[in-house]
Formats: structure tokens, C-alpha cells, sequence
């Protein structure tokens, strides 16, 4: 049986600090969460799981978040350096 994979406290914590920078984003930007929310397509409550950085949050909401404050480009950073950190491990991981 397997164990369900869960993520790390490093994982955890770049998913608040995405969810930081997204609210630091969106205040220099002086609009206030109900229109951001609007913008993307989601009620407040989804919106602040976003600033939070719960892991919850479906991956297309934070493409169309950052593409709102911020460079598309990111998210290919974001994801790139995801999957390379983890076939890294995968490397490591198997057996010679």
C-alpha cells in the first residue's frame, strides 16, 4: 500500500510566500480583494485562499492570479523549478 504524498514544510512554505507576494501585488495595485476576486472569476473566500497560500488552491486560479499583477512567465519559473526539484529526487531515489 502506498502512502498518500503530502507536502513538505518547504513546499508549504513557497506556496505562502507566492500567496504574499500575490497580496503585496494586489495592494500596490490599490484594489481591494473583492475585485480582484472578480477579475479572476472567484468569491473573496477563494481569492484569500490564494493570498494564504493554501495548498488547495487550484493551479488555474494562480495562473490567472499572477497573470493579473503580474509576468505570465513566472509561472512557468514556478513550475519549472517544481519539476526539476522533484525528478531530482526521483533520480536519487532510485535503486542502481
Amino acid at each position: 500500500m502506498q502512502t498518500m504524498l503530502t507536502l513538505t514544510d518547504t513546499e508549504n512554505q513557497r506556496l505562502n510566500a507566492l500567496g504574499a507576494r500575490l497580496r503585496r501585488r494586489r495592494v500596490l495595485a490599490n484594489e481591494p480583494q473583492y475585485r480582484a476576486a472578480a477579475r479572476i472569476g472567484v468569491s473573496v473566500p477563494t481569492y484569500r485562499k490564494l493570498e494564504q497560500g493554501d495548498p488547495s488552491a487550484p493551479v488555474g486560479l494562480w495562473v490567472r492570479a499572477i497573470r493579473l499583477y503580474g509576468n505570465i512567465g513566472e509561472i512557468d519559473a514556478l513550475f519549472l523549478e517544481s519539476l526539476f526539484d522533484a525528478d531530482m529526487k526521483r533520480q536519487r531515489a532510485r535503486p542502481r
